[in-house]
């Protein structure tokens, strides 16, 4: 079967290609950075198009012939630099949303999923966070996902295409970026601990996070493509079904830890993922603990 993986060279996407080559699957990626190498898997074949740009749609929609299924998840990511940037966030994330949906149509796709995230529910005290809560984004990268998933549900009923819609709770894992000032909690600390600094913690550290294996969104994604329960536009959130506060997770480190000032962000995210269960036959298989032992002791044998 042929698939097509949008944002394929990135930290999901990558690791989705990966799991789809390996069960066998013909894959066409498309991403507009392929300077990592090391995300590059040999056996899928990678084009180098940038969704929102017009411009790129015919060729685009050539690369969609034959193809069952389309996985977007090519984005601008990260709330704090979509506040900064968000003219250059809503250009990115919006057009090529509606680029690749509309060219999924034209080379009849059956099933389109979509990669959304748990930053549409914005700051909720009410929880676990349910799919049936209005949305409430503080950013405009939480907006443009929410608008993603209006995006795939209206193409859903005027056009003949089966849409659905993952909300990503703070997803980890193998691949993810360890550098940077935006990378996630779990990446800086790993980058902290391997230059010997202080872990950073943004406000007092008592946030809680209910932190996705990157393997267990692998396999949402996988089974979102085939349940035969889904595909009028449902959204469903895709995380571990618990959550732990920042200082949790810096106490797995075990190191000196630095308190700096907070961002905007909600206080607690906390995934119900009883849809997932029910609509997917899907459950997350690890614990961020276990995750982080593991890399740790990778590390210390190196």
């Amino acid at each position: 079967m042929k698939v097509l993986v949008t944002g394929g060279a990135g930290f999901i996407g990558s690791n989705l290609v990966n799991k789809l080559v390996n069960l066998g699957y013909q894959v066409e990626v498309i991403d507009n950075n392929l300077n990592d190498t090391s995300k590059i898997n040999k056996k899928a074949n990678y084009h180098d198009y940038d969704l929102s740009v017009v411009e790129n749609f015919n060729k685009v929609q050539k690369i969609l012939n034959s193809v069952d299924t389309v996985f977007h998840l090519a984005a601008k990511a990260r709330v704090q630099p979509s506040i900064l940037d968000p003219i250059g966030y809503e250009l990115n994330n919006t057009l090529s949303t509606v680029n690749i949906l509309k060219a999924s149509i034209g080379a009849n796709v059956r099933r389109f999923v979509y990669s959304s995230s748990s930053s549409v529910y914005g700051n909720n005290n009410n929880m676990p966070l349910k799919e049936s809560f209005k949305p409430n984004p503080l950013s405009p990268y939480g907006a443009q996902k929410y608008y993603g998933e209006v995006l795939c549900s209206t193409f859903a009923k005027v056009y003949d295409i089966e849409t659905v819609s993952l909300r990503y709770f703070n997803v980890y894992g193998e691949g993810q970026t360890i550098g940077g000032a935006y990378s996630l909690v779990i990446g800086i600390f790993f980058n902290q601990m391997l230059k010997g600094n202080p872990l950073t913690i943004r406000g007092d550290g008592n946030q809680k996070r209910d932190f996705t294996y990157v393997g267990d969104v692998v396999s949402a994604n996988i089974a979102a493509s085939k349940s035969s329960n889904v595909g009028c536009g449902e959204v469903i959130n895709i995380g571990n079904g618990d959550n732990r506060t920042i200082n949790q997770i810096a106490d797995q480190f075990n190191l000196e830890k630095e308190y700096i000032e907070p961002v905007l962000e909600p206080e607690e995210t906390l995934a119900d993922i009883n849809l997932a269960k029910d609509l997917l036959n899907w459950e997350p298989t690890m614990s961020v603990e276990s995750w982080i032992k593991q890399q740790i002791n990778n590390y210390e044998k190196k």
